[in-house]
């Protein structure tokens, strides 16, 4: 039987079948505080027991720390969520200082709007990304990828990503744009390869990229991402759109509401996990001063 990703919630992990599978992705789809964040950061907490290291989360909102991270993170697991500010350009000592290895949060990648609001017409008609922001777009990821790679080499195995607006056409979002350039360059980059990418000039890293090696397929993602839908039975019914990452996930966990009698209920359920037996169950749970709590 595959090795299974706990999320740190029993219920949820007995309705996927023992947990999450590794080098997976996962897609939860919600309205805005439905309790998403405080799912992302249970997984991620939970890597500290699971995996010897806690998961990583990386912000896209560009409204600053609107999702609260940091106070949920120190009321539900006394962790203190510290920003990840070391930026490795090219040919620069790439080496973070130690304590930002306790740094597990990064949030500069904080575009948000249309993919064609940063584009520009060309001669002949078609777009283009606009040079000004390619170039800060590519600066935001010389902090972004030694963010993962260093923390990968750590020994991390999870990575959650939050902070996704609502689009009608996810396509046309540039914060899928940049998870989906995040998850394929950097989470599902192998490690030798990534690891001489940002250590130059690699002769001289050689050894360190060497002993850090890690399995990338190891590495399990969460996405959460905000929707306008709120009612639990509107999420199910919920359209694929073009571009929708969730039509390619693995997993599709949906967090919404219904009217329960005079008070409004919150509930959750999975709606596909490939590879793997899963719960019908539709089950309501709260959020109590632990955190998320399935009955």
């Amino acid at each position: 039987m595959t090795e299974r990703v706990s999320t740190g919630l029993p219920k949820l992990d007995a309705m996927l079948g023992g947990g999450l599978l590794p080098g997976t992705l996962t897609v939860v789809y919600g309205a805005t505080g439905i309790g998403k964040t405080h799912l992302g950061l249970t997984v991620a907490n939970h890597g500290a027991a699971a995996d010897a290291a806690r998961g990583i989360l990386l912000d896209l909102n560009g409204r600053g720390d609107s999702q609260q991270h940091d106070e949920y993170a120190a009321r539900l697991f006394d962790w203190k969520l510290r920003p990840w500010t070391h930026t490795v350009t090219p040919m620069s000592d790439p080496y973070p200082p130690p304590d930002q290895l306790e740094a597990f949060y990064c949030n500069v990648l904080r575009w948000v709007g249309r993919v064609r609001d940063f584009q520009v017409p060309t001669p002949d008609g078609s777009l283009e990304f606009d040079w000004n922001w390619k170039a800060m777009y590519n600066h935001a990821l010389y902090t972004v990828r030694p963010f993962m790679y260093f923390h990968f080499a750590a020994g991390t195995r999870r990575v959650v990503v939050d902070g996704v607006e609502p689009m009608d056409t996810p396509a046309d979002s540039i914060q899928f744009f940049m998870f989906d350039e995040c998850y394929r360059k950097i989470v599902h980059r192998d490690a030798e390869t990534l690891g001489m990418e940002i250590c130059l000039p690699v002769w001289r890293h050689r050894a360190f990229i060497d002993a850090h090696r890690y399995d990338h397929e190891a590495i399990t993602t969460v996405l959460l991402v905000t929707t306008e839908e709120t009612r639990l039975e509107d999420l199910l019914a919920r359209k694929v759109a073009m571009g929708d990452v969730g039509a390619t996930a693995n997993t599709i966990l949906v967090m919404g509401s219904e009217r329960a009698g005079s008070r409004l209920a919150r509930r959750l359920c999975v709606v596909k996990h490939r590879g793997s037996v899963m719960s019908d169950e539709i089950v309501e749970y709260r959020i109590g001063p632990a955190g998320l709590e399935l009955t």
